[in-house]
């Protein structure tokens, strides 16, 4: 088995802001202020921040699918999708492919209902950029995640981990509830468009619930 691994971190430092101690009041509903501001909200942002500076206090979405074969291939497997911190982990371990290059992307519906995966859609693009490499200057899809190698043994793991995905958030540009996870029978060129020429998609798996840890 052989390993692809993608890796695009962002460390982001959190700011907390302290207040000067004065005499303690209480405004009209009993809460507790100093110089005018609440102490128990002050307290919560505080709070707040110190779990987002500290990876260990922030709870972890986690999602786990199953590939399904299409376009009558035999390609099986796992995909785990792991939030934590602002960062997206994916890990992902095939069978039953063909040795060589093969693409991996996200695309753009949670439907992998016909028989050639193309109820998935075309390439997850929020953003409306050109199809290219990951982290090309001259543009690339959310969902370009790139190729990775199967072995003679059929076998692939694919690791990816990315700061520009998220499971559920608000941010429709970064969220990946609602996408599907493809691959192809060949290897993405990187350049043609919209989608690299990669061939036939030979499994789907539709992203859609997660949980927490």
């Amino acid at each position: 088995m052989k390993n692809f691994k993608l890796y695009l971190s962002i460390i982001a430092g959190v700011g907390i802001i302290t207040f000067g101690c004065k005499d303690v009041i209480q405004d009209e509903d009993g809460d507790n202020k100093k110089d005018g501001i609440t102490i128990d909200k002050v307290e919560k942002q505080k709070s707040d921040a110190v779990e987002m500076a500290d990876p260990d206090k922030v709870k972890t979405k986690v999602i786990k699918i199953e590939l399904q074969s299409k376009s009558e291939s035999d390609a099986t497997g796992t995909i785990k999708f792991e939030e934590k911190a602002g960062q997206v982990a994916m890990e992902a371990d095939f069978e039953g492919l063909n040795p060589g290059t093969h693409a991996i992307h996200l695309h753009e519906n949670a439907n992998c209902s016909s028989a050639d995966g193309k109820t998935a859609g075309g390439h997850w693009n929020p953003t409306n950029e050109p199809h290219g490499k990951w982290g090309d200057a001259e543009g690339y899809h959310k969902g370009d995640i790139g190729n990775f190698e199967v072995g003679e043994d059929g076998k692939a793991l694919v690791n990816f981990e990315t700061s520009e995905w998220c499971i559920d958030c608000d941010d429709e540009n970064k969220n990946i509830i609602g996408r599907s996870v493809i691959i192809h029978q060949g290897g993405d060129d990187f350049t043609s468009q919209p989608s690299g020429d990669a061939g036939k998609r030979i499994g789907c798996a539709e992203i859609k619930d997660y949980a927490t840890k």
